[in-house]
C-alpha cells in the first residue's frame, strides 16, 4: 500500500474514529452528492451471512470469471493489504485508484459526520460505477439491514450463508434477532439463496422473505447439494448438475458453493454449466483452510503440514471441528488467537476435544488481539502459552513428531501469518 493511501486511510480513522455505526442515511448522503453511483452497477449479487459469505463470493467471482465476465468484488476485511477489499474488473485495485477516489469521497463530504467504513464503501461504488464490468460481487460488512453495502436497491439476486451467533452487541443476542439483520438484505421482486440454517433462522428468512415479496430458495427444499466420490450433485427448478469438487477444503463448502449456485442460476443472468463447474473447481479464497508452504511451514521440520483459517466465532468452530475429525490419522495441534470480544470459550470449546495440544498466541501488530492469558482461560486452563505462532512451533517442532497443525481464531491473526509466510494477495 503506497504512503498516499495510508496516509489517507489514516487521517479518515482520525477524522471518523468510529468504525461501526449501523445506519445508511450518511452514506445515502455522499453518494446523493456523488450522483448516485450506486445506480449505476452491472448486475450486483448481494451476499449476507455469518460464516461462509466470503467463500460464497469467492465462488461467484470464479463462476463469473470462467463465463468470460469482469468481476467487481467487495470484500472485508483485508488481510495484509487494504487493495484485497476491492477488485476491479478482476485487478486488484491500484493504489493511485483507491487514493483518488477516497479523496473525492472526502472532498464532497465535506467534513460530514461519516465513519470509515461507509466511506470506503462509497469509494467502491464510485470506481465500481466508472470502471465497465459485467458483474458486481457484494459482500456484506456487518449484519444487513443498515450495512453500508445494503443501498443497491436492485440487485440481481441475493445469497445468505451460514448463520450463527456473532457481533453480538450490535446484531442481538439470539439467533432470530441476527437472522432478522441479515434478513435485511431482500428486496421485492428479488430471489435469494441460502444455504443449511437452524430452523429458527429459517423461519426468520422465510418470514422476512414473505414480507417483502421476494423468494427464498432454502436447501433441500428449492435446491439441493449431495457429495459423491468425484465432487458432487447440484439440483435447482433449473436442472441437475454433475460437478468437480469445491476447491476450498472442508466439507461445508458444497454448502456454500450450492448457494452460490443457486443464486447465480435464479438471478436471470446467462451462464454456461461449464462456467459454473469450472468455477467451483477454480475459486481461491485464502485464510479458510488455506495449506501453507512458504516460511511460516519452514519453522517446522520435515513431515509437518501447517493450516490456516480465519474462523472465529462459535458457528466457525463447529465448522472447524467437523474438518479436524477428518484428520485423526495425525495428531493436531491448535495454535489459537482471537479478537478481542469474541466468544472465545464457545469457539474453542468443540475444538478442544479433537487437538493434541493448543497454543496461545498474540502476534505483535495483530489487530485488537486477545491477551494470551485470556485464551487460556477460555480453553479452562488447556492451552498453553506461545505466545507468538512462529515461538509456538518452535516448541512443537522440538517435542512433538510430525502432525498437522492447525492456526486460527482471527482473521487479523491470519494476515500476519500471511505476511510472516511471505503472501502477498
Amino acid at each position: 500500500m503506497s504512503d498516499r493511501v495510508e496516509a489517507a486511510i489514516a487521517r479518515l480513522h482520525g477524522l471518523y474514529p468510529r468504525l461501526i455505526d449501523l445506519s445508511l442515511h450518511r452514506l445515502e448522503r455522499v453518494l446523493a452528492l456523488l450522483g448516485h453511483p450506486e445506480r449505476h452497477l452491472p448486475p450486483v449479487l448481494h451476499v449476507a451471512g455469518t460464516n461462509g459469505k466470503g467463500s460464497t463470493c469467492a465462488f461467484l467471482r470464479a463462476i463469473g470469471e470462467a463465463q468470460g465476465w469482469r468481476v467487481h468484488v467487495y470484500t472485508s476485511p483485508h488481510l495484509v493489504r487494504f487493495n484485497e477489499r476491492i477488485r476491479l474488473a478482476g485487478k486488484l485495485v491500484d493504489d493511485a485508484t483507491l487514493a483518488d477516489a477516497l479523496a473525492e469521497v472526502e472532498r464532497v463530504n465535506a467534513g460530514g459526520e461519516i465513519t470509515v467504513f461507509e466511506v470506503l464503501m462509497a469509494a467502491s461504488f464510485l470506481l465500481f460505477a466508472r470502471v465497465p464490468a459485467d458483474l458486481c460481487v457484494l459482500e456484506v460488512g456487518l449484519g444487513g439491514r443498515a450495512d453500508a453495502t445494503n443501498v443497491v436497491a436492485h440487485p440481481a439476486a441475493c445469497a445468505i450463508a451460514s448463520i450463527s451467533l456473532d457481533h453480538r452487541e450490535m446484531l442481538g443476542d439470539t439467533l432470530a434477532l441476527i437472522a432478522r439483520e441479515k434478513a435485511g438484505i431482500m428486496k421485492p421482486g428479488v430471489p435469494v439463496a441460502t444455504g443449511m440454517q437452524p430452523p429458527e433462522v429459517l423461519a426468520v428468512l422465510q418470514r422476512h422473505a414473505d414480507e417483502m415479496g421476494a423468494t427464498l430458495l432454502a436447501r433441500d427444499r428449492d435446491w439441493m447439494a449431495e457429495p459423491t466420490a468425484a465432487g458432487f450433485t447440484f439440483a435447482d427448478p433449473h436442472g441437475t448438475l454433475i460437478l468437480p469438487p469445491p476447491s476450498l477444503p472442508g466439507a461445508h463448502q458444497i454448502d456454500n458453493a450450492g448457494i452460490a449456485l443457486a443464486a447465480i442460476r435464479a438471478s436471470g443472468l446467462a451462464i454456461t454449466d461449464a462456467a459454473l463447474a469450472t468455477g467451483i473447481a477454480t475459486a481461491i479464497w485464502p485464510a479458510r483452510l488455506q495449506r501453507l508452504t512458504g516460511a511460516v511451514a519452514a519453522m517446522l521440520p520435515a513431515g509437518w503440514e501447517v493450516w490456516l483459517d480465519g474462523g472465529h466465532n462459535p458457528g466457525a468452530g463447529v465448522v472447524l471441528a467437523d474438518h479436524l475429525a477428518r484428520w485423526s490419522d495425525r495428531p493436531v495441534h491448535l495454535v489459537v488467537g482471537m479478537k478481542q470480544a469474541k466468544d472465545t470459550a464457545e469457539f474453542l470449546r468443540p475444538l478442544l476435544p479433537l487437538a493434541r495440544s493448543v497454543w496461545a498466541v498474540a502476534e505483535p501488530g495483530q489487530h485488537l488481539a486477545l491477551p494470551v492469558a485470556a485464551i487460556i482461560a477460555a480453553s479452562g486452563g488447556v492451552a498453553r502459552v506461545g505466545p507468538t505462532v512462529a515461538e509456538a512451533l518452535a516448541k512443537l517442532g522440538r517435542t512433538e513428531a510430525p502432525g498437522t497443525v492447525l492456526i486460527c481464531g482471527s482473521l487479523y491473526l491470519a494476515g500476519e501469518v500471511l505476511k510472516l509466510d511471505g503472501w502477498r494477495g
